[in-house]
């Protein structure tokens, strides 16, 4: 089949070659206007480019207009491209002029070498045609990657070799090319292609790009100049070979130097952005880590330069508790690279929570909105989704918005809607918090998690103290209310506080049985606070006590100090996070079930005393 697709290359190079290259670039002009309306998946590839390029600075109509005009100029230097390589100079001299070409002669004449920066721009072909143009002796190679048919390979090897042109392969190492510019000779390196894992992630038209550093290390490693060079159509089968300054490069690392040749190329090609190779991922988002905290060659750019930001939709958790658990990892995914632009969706209900948290954006959910609905909102915006729920419809709201990358954990019915899914750890393994279910997706993507610090408690001179006595998972998980009372009595009567009774409207009854119980000495706030309200009122609090729910979790969160009452569930995994925060639980034979009412005596809770609980309020306090 390799054999089969080489005679194929042949016969149409040999067929596109007996054309004049008038008729040549007619026809790809042609052919690449009709590519434009028959190719959409390069067509939407070319337009998503470009207005990662120009946003702000071009018109969707403009846009549009100059992706027609690329697909055009692109078949006219692809046909011309093919037809140059069979010429001979002469006839080559006939197509093209010539701009600075004494700069380029010169830096060979020094004696130094020259490190020619190319690129995909125009008729590229013509760097390897070019030889006759550098001074007699001159020596001319490139560094190539080879081709993944290997007879066409060698096809391509040969002609560049008839013209005059060294070819390295990437695979052999760079020691050969060093050796090159080191004895005056000129290594043609492309530098606009997108690097994968092994790049340096630098600015290109403000977007982070993975950038190949070889261009840089073989100058710095040899001294060679740094040639810019572009290929500019100029007129019908007519070109412009444009060449500029050399860039600087004393007292510069690799990492700045590379930064500052992807600024150059961009000057190039602004200078005619329809002869640009666009129909390339040059913004190509890793796979699967596309944070960029833990790439070995890291991120350089200006302080002064501003990115354009890598648009992170994380659709957030429906319950409370767990949206608080989230959060650390939400942060390491923010710290993850420094264009991250985090938008969270979330719940109506849960929105005031995500304003206390480091993201960029918080989009609501509305009660009983559709999954439509949502997809509207969020289509077209970002350019990854994480999804922390496992349901189906989290997954499909993000899958209908057509965000490129979706991540998630796999689950059944849902992983037709992600194409980034991580397993859910199984087998047997020690209790572990449920942070790190966050955490895990998190690293996955390529956070960069950092050791857990204790969450210090916040500068409270006041005397309120909070109070959660219900649970809204259900009866197992709350201490009983007259054990709640007599703590609260008995905390009282050590020091002068008011209690703050939180909690949800169905906890109604509960927070009466309490008020009356403390006489005045507390405020029924049970079923009156909306979540804002409770955020701020938790906040006046120096301490919490509290089942085990999100209110629990939320005061963490906030640095409120919290005494934890668990029954039927599990600390270990639930618990409230840092180093200010007590938890009291018996273990007994059936904990923990995590079952909603206990079908037995309620031992877990019956077991937790109010002697202790009145100590670990008072520690607490001190």
């Amino acid at each position: 089949m390799e054999y089969a697709a080489y005679l194929l290359y042949r016969v149409a190079v040999a067929f596109v070659q007996a054309l004049p290259m008038r008729v040549d670039f007619a026809l790809g002009r042609a052919l690449g206007a009709v590519a434009y309306f028959v190719a959409p998946q390069y067509r939407k590839l070319v337009l998503r480019n470009m207005r990662i390029a120009f946003s702000g600075e071009k018109t969707e109509r403009e846009i549009r207009r100059l992706a027609r005009e690329h697909f055009a100029t692109l078949g006219a230097n692809l046909f011309s491209s093919i037809k140059a390589a069979g010429m001979s100079p002469e006839k080559i001299r006939e197509r093209v002029t010539f701009k600075n070409l004494e700069t380029l002669n010169n830096g060979l004449l020094s004696g130094n070498g020259v490190v020619l920066m190319i690129s995909h721009i125009g008729n590229w072909e013509l760097f390897a045609q070019l030889t006759w143009i550098l001074p007699p002796g001159s020596k001319s190679s490139t560094v190539y990657q080879p081709l993944g048919n290997r007879y066409i390979d060698e096809h391509v090897r040969q002609t560049r070799a008839r013209a005059g042109v060294m070819p390295f392969a990437r695979k052999d190492g760079f020691n050969a090319p060093i050796r090159f510019l080191r004895e005056g000779g000129l290594v043609g390196v492309l530098i606009d292609q997108h690097a994968g894992d092994s790049g340096i992630w630098a600015p290109f038209f403000g977007r982070l790009a993975s950038t190949s550093s070889l261009a840089a290390t073989l100058a710095l490693r040899t001294g060679a100049e740094i040639v810019p060079v572009a290929i500019y159509i100029d007129g019908f089968a007519h070109w412009r070979f444009v060449v500029s300054e050399p860039i600087p490069h004393e007292n510069i690392s690799s990492e700045q130097l590379t930064a500052t040749m992807n600024r150059v190329l961009e000057a190039q090609i602004r200078v005619s952005p329809r002869d640009w190779f666009w129909v390339h991922e040059r913004w190509k988002t890793p796979d699967p880590k596309f944070l960029l905290a833990t790439y070995k060659r890291g991120v350089v750019f200006p302080q002064a330069q501003s990115l354009k930001p890598f648009r992170i939709l994380i659709r957030s958790t429906n319950w409370l508790g767990d949206a608080v658990m989230s959060t650390p990892a939400v942060r390491a995914i923010k710290r993850g690279r420094p264009d991250a632009h985090v938008t969270v969706l979330s719940r109506a209900k849960l929105v005031d929570f995500w304003k206390t948290v480091e993201v960029d954006e918080v989009i609501a959910i509305q009660p009983n909105e559709s999954v439509f609905s949502v997809a509207r909102k969020i289509r077209r915006e970002f350019d990854v989704a994480i999804v922390f729920p496992n349901s189906v419809r989290a997954a499909l709201e993000v899958f209908l918005a057509r965000i490129p990358r979706r991540v998630g954990y796999r689950a059944r019915w849902r992983d037709w809607f992600l194409n980034q899914t991580l397993s859910e750890k199984t087998g047997a393994h020690p209790p572990r918090h449920e942070v790190h279910h966050y955490f895990n997706l998190a690293e996955f993507i390529g956070a960069q998690i950092q050791p857990k610090k204790s969450i210090g408690s916040q500068s409270i001179n006041g005397n309120k103290i909070g109070l959660c006595p219900g649970a809204e998972y259900g009866p197992a998980k709350r201490w009983l209310p007259e054990r709640f009372t007599e703590v609260a009595k008995r905390v009282s009567e050590k020091m002068e506080c008011e209690w703050l009774l939180f909690g949800v409207e169905k906890d109604r009854e509960i927070g009466e049985q309490i008020s009356v119980a403390l006489a005045g000495k507390c405020t029924n706030l049970i079923g009156k606070t909306s979540l804002a309200e409770l955020i701020e009122k938790l906040r006046e609090c120096r301490v919490l006590l509290t089942n085990d729910t999100g209110t629990m979790h939320l005061a963490a969160h906030l640095g409120v100090p919290t005494v934890a009452i668990f029954g039927s569930t599990e600390p270990a995994l639930t618990g409230p996070l840092g180093a200010h925060n007590r938890v009291i639980r018996h273990h007994v034979e059936c904990s923990p079930c995590f079952l909603r009412e206990c079908p037995l005596d309620f031992r877990c809770m019956n077991a937790v005393t109010v002697d202790e609980v009145t100590d670990a309020v008072l520690a607490a306090l001190r």
